[in-house]
């Protein structure tokens, strides 16, 4: 057999095995690089190539970006907006997300707009109860759309705009682009919000993650900490300044417990000798009693935290609250704890003891020299900064109810590192609009800053990146190399032009269209357009018309690769979390494709004459 037998086999079993979805993915895009390789098609080196290329690298780098603005409740602010101005309204929450989507595509291309907003819409779908594959598939399908806004959106606008260059036209402006984007996602939006959900497959993904949006007031409903809690600032004329922290005494306001002492710049336990100006009582009791205690002792209640409410004064970006298990052989059992003692690591409080529904802890404080001795099955609840709660709850003598890391990813909106990680974001964006620098290292840069400024660690840096998608992407590419050196491409593109070439250039153009989309579905927008553009450039030439408009249309037809989830990197990112199988993408990608036809060999001539 030839190379391009050997190449074309490859691809209808890969088809088979893809659409049959017996074979997890990861194996069958294994099983197509070796294929390549045993038949002669590819070199050993081309074969395993592409988990080296600079696309696969720069996907890998935008996971840990991604993460970054998760971690540090960036995604959770954008989910709260959105949730906030959609309401209960689905096609509210659609538009708004499809908008946001296809703006920052624009920015920072399909790849990392996605990778950036997946997290975001998984949760709004949980919080909403709705199924997340009627959100997940909508949003990389207008993204797609939204790629044709701006130069930055996709490679392919970069590689059209240099052949227009080439080809003696001038190049494509920045925001050109935007003639086709904007009716392009206009009709993509109308399409979801029609016939969507009738398209759509009801499922979720097979492991969604909890919602914690109401995790801290379960919390302290459960501990009884709801209300009568208060933070005081100690002010500089307070007679607690200088005093250690065993010698505050509150016996003179009855029903008032002094819990633990806080630093004011960390937030965590005080660990000076001394009491100084800033840092914080945390007080339970009567509310009368505290107002009382404030203005004796001059204390101010702090700003962020509402008058006694537990939930936000306990909970908030500084610090968090976690729940832990003492489990059987731990060796915490028999040990003596009490509220507003601090644990060994000196980071975190125990604010209160729990065994079976009674707060066996409610009455005992610091003074007393009691306490109650841990047992098997207690359950204990711990106060500390956010980044105290991920060090010290690895210990196996407790096991933790809900990561502490997932819970702010979630539940606190723009807490520590935010602003940071927003300008690592900005700074990512600005390279890459200016093309300073190749995308995946911007990509990398982004990504070691993430690091080097302590937002994640190089553990959760690793955990962050999505390998699945990763290994898909690095597997496959060898596919396009195939496709290029053997020759099928060209040979099947060459075919076309000399069918439809004398038809007329209206023809031409759905000619391409039909190829590159054709072929848009198998390899890479990228590989797809490389291929199409001289062949559409020299047959511009050969009928004596502007290459402009067939440049564009080949970009539109580029974009349109809805049809199965191994068409682009962002469709796989997808597939795990909205439960996709791989037949779900063409019920709703045809109307879509459609759509770009239409824009491609009918509205792009109106713009760019031929």
């Amino acid at each position: 057999m030839s190379p391009i037998a050997y190449t074309g086999a490859i691809i209808a079993i890969a088809v088979v095995l893809f659409v049959s979805n017996r074979v997890h993915v990861v194996i069958v895009s294994m099983m197509v690089a070796l294929a390549l390789w045993a038949t002669g098609v590819v070199t050993i080196g081309q074969a395993l190539g592409g988990f080296g290329d600079p696309a696969v690298i720069f996907i890998a780098s935008l996971f840990i970006v991604s993460t970054g603005l998760e971690v540090t409740g960036v995604t959770a602010w954008a989910g709260q907006l959105l949730i906030r101005e959609a309401g209960e309204s689905r096609t509210r929450l659609l538009m708004l997300t499809m908008s946001l989507v296809a703006l920052l595509t624009a920015l920072i291309s399909v790849n990392g707009a996605v990778a950036a907003l997946l997290p975001v819409v998984v949760v709004i779908a949980i919080r909403l109860k709705l199924n997340s594959s009627q959100l997940l598939m909508p949003m990389v399908f207008s993204a797609h759309a939204g790629s044709k806004l701006a130069l930055t959106g996709s490679p392919v606008n970069v590689l059209v705009s240099d052949a227009a260059s080439d080809a003696g036209f001038g190049e494509f402006g920045f925001f050109e682009f935007a003639f086709v984007g904007a009716p392009l996602l206009a009709g993509t939006m109308a399409i979801i919000i029609l016939v969507g959900k009738q398209l759509l497959p009801e499922r979720n993904g097979e492991t969604m993650p909890a919602d914690f949006s109401r995790h801290a007031r379960t919390l302290v409903e459960q501990y009884g900490l709801v209300s009568g809690v208060y933070m005081m600032r100690v002010r500089a004329n307070s007679p607690f300044v200088g005093v250690k922290p065993q010698a505050i005494d509150l016996s003179d306001y009855p029903g008032l417990q002094l819990v633990t002492v806080q630093e004011g710049e960390t937030a965590g336990p005080l660990r000076k000798p001394v009491v100084a100006e800033g840092d914080h009582l945390l007080v339970r009791g009567d509310a009368s009693a505290a107002a009382a205690f404030a203005g004796e002792k001059y204390l101010s209640f702090r700003e962020d935290a509402a008058f006694g409410h537990g939930e936000e004064t306990l909970f908030n970006r500084r610090s968090g609250l976690a729940e832990v298990i003492i489990p059987p052989r731990s060796g915490l059992i028999g040990q003596t704890v009490f509220p507003g003692m601090v644990t060994e690591s000196g980071d975190l409080i125990i604010l209160a003891v729990l065994r079976g529904k009674e707060d066996i802890a409610a009455k005992q404080t610091a003074r007393d020299t009691g306490g109650i001795k841990l047992q098997s099955g207690d359950t204990m609840l711990l106060q500390g900064t956010w980044k105290a709660l991920d060090i010290h709850l690895n210990d196996p003598d407790v096991l933790v109810v809900n990561s502490p890391e997932l819970v702010r990813r979630q539940a606190v909106a723009l807490g520590p590192g935010a602003r940071q990680a927003m300008v690592i974001l900005v700074a990512m964006v600005v390279l890459l609009a200016t093309g300073i620098v190749p995308p995946a290292v911007a990509g990398l840069l982004a990504a070691g800053a993430i690091v080097l400024t302590g937002i994640m660690t190089i553990q959760q840096s690793y955990r962050a990146v999505d390998w699945t998608t990763v290994i898909l992407v690095g597997a496959l590419m060898p596919l396009s190399t195939a496709m290029i050196e053997t020759g099928a491409a060209r040979l099947m593109a060459e075919h076309l032009v000399d069918i439809v070439g004398e038809a007329g250039p209206i023809a031409l153009l759905a000619g391409l269209f039909v190829l590159t989309a054709i072929m848009g579905q198998l390899i890479s927008n990228t590989a797809t357009a490389l291929i199409v553009i001289p062949i559409g450039v020299a047959a511009a030439t050969a009928m004596d018309i502007s290459p402009l408009p067939v440049l564009m249309s080949t970009a539109v037809a580029a974009a349109g690769a809805f049809l199965t989830p191994i068409a682009t990197p962002t469709n796989l990112m997808v597939m795990g979390p909205g439960g996709y199988a791989f037949g779900d993408y063409w019920k709703l990608g045809l109307p879509l494709l459609a759509w770009f036809f239409v824009v491609a060999v009918f509205i792009v001539p109106l713009i760019w004459r031929f």
